[in-house]
């Protein structure tokens, strides 16, 4: 459905840009295009520094290994 309204408000807005001429329309698609570009590097180096900020060399599994030990040794105490 989000990709149909996106093709819908896509057409809506190159008619639109249509009546502006050429010059000032492909302006106009092309600061839209570039801005777009731009937005998506920016999303890409967050998630990229969110990644490097991980522990290297340790897997979900071995974390999950060692929380549940972790878990086991408290209540082997507690009894």
């Amino acid at each position: 459905m989000k990709l149909f309204i996106a093709i819908l408000l896509s057409t809506i807005l190159g008619y639109f840009l249509l009546f502006f001429g050429p010059f000032v329309g492909g302006l106009l698609a092309f600061g839209i295009v570039l801005g777009l570009l731009i937005r998506g590097l920016m999303l890409l180096n967050e998630i990229h520094k969110i990644m490097i900020g991980k522990k290297p060399g340790r897997s979900v599994l071995d974390e999950y290994l060692e929380e549940r030990n972790r878990k086991e040794n408290a209540a082997e105490f507690k009894m």
